[in-house]
């Protein structure tokens, strides 16, 4: 008798189950789409994905998450609160080692990858004045190196273990945003800054008309030591004031990535429609010009969706 109930019981729950599969099939696909803080990039780019996947893919509802960015994306994408989110590349590699230094809890083992997409430039910018004009000669000076624990302060970090340098060897460290820290330099009352952003960031050129400064390389060689997903790039002359040189500095990409859980199709076509829309993305923040779908698997930190895979492989970019 228990047996008969109990077998009884299971195929109802399976009929129920297959009932509920039918319906949600029918169901709307929802995608929130995990941004950063309003004023960045991540955000006013998410808004634009979140139109095109809306139109783009049938049935699909999506909404646009604010959100503390890189660290905070990542986190709610393992817990299933987001289908695609942006992500700084070296976020991303220790949240999939689970790094608690970095704000993780434990390895983040459900995060898909969809595409790298444009470059953080880090940028160490500091007053003539202070006669800051390489990594070394910041001992014994006071920097400011980004909120504490965000996205640039941990660029910050990778960048001074490359060059052999640690925060003590500073005479004073600042976690201030970028605007405050500006303010501060010109104010004299801070020598440099170091700002993990777009090229020609608004808070940079803000400080370059004001005073002049020195763009500190980062070498080569020391970008190199830290490896994947840092780039070694150029900073071009004249893309700061009183900037008459070309400037070696690392980039680190940003990501979209995805979940596990997210459906191949879904995966695929949130792939397909970000290149297929490129001209929206771009129109909504200039930082978009850099969207290269040749450089789409560049640094990649984390396995690809099999949807993105389906795509690239469409596309000869992954065989």
């Amino acid at each position: 008798m228990h047996n008969f109930r109990t077998k009884f019981i299971a195929a109802g729950a399976l009929a129920l189950s297959l009932g509920l599969g039918a319906v949600s099939a029918m169901a709307q696909e929802f995608i929130n789409v995990l941004t950063g803080g309003t004023s960045g990039v991540y955000y006013p780019l998410g808004v634009a994905l979140s139109e095109i996947y809306g139109k783009g893919i049938e049935g699909a509802r999506t909404q646009v998450q604010a959100t503390k960015a890189s660290v905070e994306n990542l986190n709610l994408l393992q817990q299933g609160k987001g289908e695609i989110a942006f992500a700084l590349g070296d976020a991303v590699k220790l949240a999939a080692e689970g790094n608690p230094e970095a704000g993780f809890p434990g390895k983040l083992d459900k995060l898909r990858g969809v595409a790298a997409i444009y470059p953080n430039y880090i940028q160490i910018v500091a007053s003539k004045e202070s006669g800051i004009k390489t990594l070394a000669d910041l001992k014994g000076k006071s920097l400011s190196v980004g909120a504490p624990a965000s996205g640039t302060e941990l660029n910050a970090r990778a960048i001074f273990a490359a060059a052999g340098l640690k925060y003590e060897d500073l005479g004073r460290v600042e976690y201030l945003p970028f605007a405050e820290s500006v303010e501060l330099i010109k104010n004299r009352q801070l020598d440099a800054t170091l700002q993990s952003a777009g090229l020609g960031v608004a808070s940079i050129r803000d400080l370059a008309t004001s005073v002049p400064i020195n763009v500190v390389a980062v070498p080569a060689q020391d970008v190199a030591k830290i490896g994947s997903p840092y780039l070694s790039v150029t900073i071009p002359k004249g893309t700061y004031e009183g900037q008459t040189e070309d400037v070696a500095t690392a980039a680190v990409g940003n990501f979209l990535i995805t979940h596990a859980d997210v459906s191949d199709e879904t995966g695929y076509q949130m792939t397909k429609l970000l290149f297929e829309n490129l001209d929206q993305l771009t129109a909504a923040h200039a930082a978009a010009k850099a969207i290269d779908m040749a450089k789409a698997l560049d640094g990649m930190p984390v396995p690809l969706h099999p949807g993105a895979e389906r795509y690239y492989k469409e596309k000869g970019l992954v065989k």
